[in-house]
């Protein structure tokens, strides 16, 4: 027997049913990117209402439609619908060109639907507007609790990425189910990357270089920058993905990443990056001043690499090796020490070697693709020599500040035995060499400083490294 629903018209809602995404955040975003005066337009549109913002946006940005994530079982299921010849209609809160675009894209509908300057098709606007154009029974498909007017007088109701809470809401026993949602929270901290805060382990290093890690009080105060220093890192992050979005989509890697897989909304990172920021500097508010300066410095400049420095030729990488450094000194001002100049210009030295790796990693994994350079980046294959020369030195030069730092005056005051220390250069030099090597290989994921905190022999040339420190310390 024929399913006498399967003959009904079906309207299809677009942000979150048909894609994962939502076009009007997403337009946002890349506007924001292209200039972030922009943000200052925004607050002022949104005040004439969504569908003035969205008729803005849509006339300023073009959305990629093809790299927009999908919800796959769903579009499977309106393929086979549409083969079997049933009316098909996209209907949705946004743009109408941008519902247009997304329409032709796909070739699966008879006709679409979005909003104009003056009306925001959503809930009761949406059903007014199927009721005006369909005087019969009809099927819709949505995703959110903005869709149960419509899904109230459907004869079919279509769920799409929808929690059970929403589905026990509706009360309905015939509903057909598709592309089930998963947790936000547990997404979220993915997005956060809490991998990553490995790096921020930097800020301990003034502590240890000072001789006080046995001091409960400076350790607790490290502890403090740590987690403060994360939680802006983190904050950073979903910005940086969310500005991402198209570039990520496009890497054999990061596209599995929360925002650019669509797995996590784009309105959970519009609350949560300046949710976590407040909370960051609440946190800092613990410590001097002089560390909430510095943590103010790093995220304006991480804000900066997101928004604009990370497409600037070797700027991009010197960045990264400020940002690294300031980790260092930020860790001395929370214990109200002075980072020497040695150990600022070590770590600017090593991380820009170590920045540089990352982008040759970069050019490494496209070797095989159809892309000629990484996306959003300034650099291609042909870099790969000047890379590697500026790389290579880098670090050369910083295991050399290395040398001079252990005959300085005040390291052979700091330590009883500094001739132990000059164990450490070869160390390091294996340690970079073996960087290097991974990553002209192919072996590397494009962030070496987290391959030397995880690779075993990285992990135990830093345990050496710092047995090595601690046998310089030691009085015979």
């Amino acid at each position: 027997m024929v399913n006498p629903q399967s003959s009904l018209p079906l309207y299809v809602d677009l942000d979150g049913t048909l894609i994962k995404s939502d076009l009007m955040f997403e337009s946002m975003l890349l506007l924001v990117k292209k200039n972030l005066l922009y943000m200052v337009l925004l607050p002022f549109w949104l005040l004439k209402g969504r569908a003035y913002l969205k008729q803005q946006l849509a006339q300023r940005i073009e959305v990629p439609v093809e790299r927009l994530p999908l919800n796959a079982e769903f579009l499977a299921y309106l393929l086979e619908q549409k083969n079997q010849g049933r009316a098909l209609t996209l209907i949705s809160a946004s743009n109408q060109d941008s519902v247009s675009k997304v329409s032709e894209h796909f070739a699966l509908f008879d006709a679409a639907i979005g909003s104009d300057a003056t009306t925001n098709l959503k809930a009761g606007n949406k059903l007014a507007r199927i009721q005006e154009i369909n005087v019969g029974g009809f099927a819709y498909a949505g995703n959110s609790s903005a869709d149960l007017p419509i899904w109230s007088v459907a004869q079919q109701v279509v769920m799409v990425n929808c929690s059970d809470a929403l589905v026990k809401r509706l009360g309905n026993s015939t509903i057909l189910r598709f592309d089930r949602t998963t947790s936000s929270l547990q997404k979220l901290w993915q997005a956060m990357r809490p991998h990553q805060w490995l790096k921020n382990l930097l800020v301990f290093v003034p502590l240890v270089l000072s001789h006080q890690l046995t001091q409960p009080g400076l350790l607790v105060l490290a502890l403090i920058g740590f987690v403060s220093f994360s939680l802006c890192a983190s904050s950073v992050y979903l910005l940086n993905d969310m500005l991402d979005l198209n570039s990520d989509r496009m890497h054999h890697n990061k596209r599995s990443r929360p925002f650019a897989s669509g797995e996590l909304p784009l309105a959970v990172g519009f609350l949560a990056a300046p949710g976590i920021l407040i909370a960051a500097f609440a946190v800092a508010l613990l410590l001097p001043a002089d560390f909430i300066t510095v943590l103010f410095i790093y995220w304006l400049l991480t804000s900066l690499y997101s928004f604009f420095l990370k497409r600037l030729f070797l700027l991009d990488v010197s960045t990264l090796a400020v940002l690294y450094t300031l980790r260092i000194v930020a860790g001395a001002a929370a214990i109200s020490v002075v980072a020497t100049n040695f150990l600022i210009a070590f770590s600017v030295f090593l991380f820009f070697g170590l920045a540089i790796v990352k982008r040759m990693t970069e050019l490494v994994n496209l070797e095989g693709t159809d892309y000629a350079a990484a996306d959003g980046r300034a650099y291609t294959p042909e870099h790969m020599r000047i890379l590697s020369l500026l790389g290579g030195a880098s670090s050369l030069i910083a295991v050399l500040i290395f040398a001079f730092y252990i005959n300085a005056p005040d390291t052979t005051r700091l330590y009883d035995s500094p001739t132990v220390l000059w164990l450490i250069c070869p160390l390091l030099l294996f340690l970079l060499a073996r960087i290097w090597q991974q990553a002209l290989a192919g072996k590397l994921d494009e962030d070496p400083v987290l391959f030397a905190i995880t690779d075993h022999v990285s992990q135990l040339i830093t345990v050496l490294c710092g047995v090595l420190i601690w046998l310089a310390t030691w009085t015979y």
